[in-house]
């Protein structure tokens, strides 16, 4: 009785469609489940390399070899970077991210940053300097001339030519400044300036309201190197000589890689 019942059911047209269908689209469901985990590698996490310090040259191979993709989404001035090198990116390194995803960079700016010129009109040559220091320009030229407001800055020069605050220039750039004597011809002591790199000479002259003038290096320098360890081992006119120049005045100096040559 039951298995004529059963043999009816398996005979039935309609009920043999409805079982077929059902069958056809758990395979089709099925099918496109392992479709998809195929495609998206789903489930599978792989970890973020650090680009840090790389430009696109060189991480963009790498983003490929990885199996992700990227966008640059800004640009700052960092010092410690090249130019177009990585100095942030989003996922951070290490962080564990699906194949496909999104790599979000910013670079080191590739054009220099520029600045603006500030006002030094009427302050001190000690505040104009970390002024300018501030703004990330170099003080130059140390021009003195007579004025009844001594040691306070009268004009500022770039490039040789009197220039207007707020003018805009690269970071760096080096300013020159006319700076009041008084109205006497004041003069100061020669200072020691051996042992010294070129560096530190030009931040102490600055500050004794000197100059350096000609910087002539040895045959001991032969790269760039050299010349910022290089010292000076003489120089013109000579310090602790007792002798004094005028303010403003500039000092001739000689260097050298070799400390032998000092006079102590």
């Amino acid at each position: 009785m039951l298995m004529s019942f059963l043999k009816g059911i398996i005979n039935n047209v309609f009920v043999k469609n409805i079982v077929i269908a059902i069958v056809v689209i758990t395979l089709a469901i099925a099918a496109t489940f392992v479709s998809l985990n195929v495609y998206t590698n789903h489930g599978e996490y792989y970890p973020v390399p650090d680009f840090k310090g790389l430009t696109e040259d060189q991480f963009s191979e790498l983003i490929k070899e990885k199996g992700f993709r990227y966008n640059i989404i800004d640009s700052a001035h960092v010092d410690g970077y090249f130019p177009g090198a990585v100095i942030e990116q989003i996922p951070a390194p290490g962080s564990m991210v699906k194949e496909n995803r999104n790599i979000h960079f910013t670079i080191k700016a590739i054009a220099p940053e520029q600045v603006q010129i500030p006002n030094l009109i009427d302050y001190s040559l000690r505040n104009a300097k970390v002024i300018l220091e501030s703004y990330g320009l170099v003080v130059g030229e140390l021009i003195y001339v007579p004025s009844e407001y001594r040691n306070l800055v009268i004009q500022q020069l770039y490039k040789g030519k009197p220039v207007e605050p707020g003018k805009v220039v690269l970071k760096g750039s080096v300013i020159d400044l006319h700076i009041g004597k008084g109205l006497s011809t004041e003069r100061t002591n020669v200072p020691d300036l051996q042992a010294l790199t070129l560096s530190e000479a030009q931040d102490y002259t600055v500050s004794v309201s000197l100059n350096i003038g000609a910087a002539i290096y040895d045959e001991s320098v032969t790269t760039a190197e050299d010349s910022l360890a290089a010292v000076i081992w003489q120089q013109q006119p000579a310090g602790e000589s007792g002798a004094r120049i005028p303010l403003g005045a500039s000092i001739d100096v000689w260097l050298s890689v070799d400390t032998a040559k000092i006079n102590y």
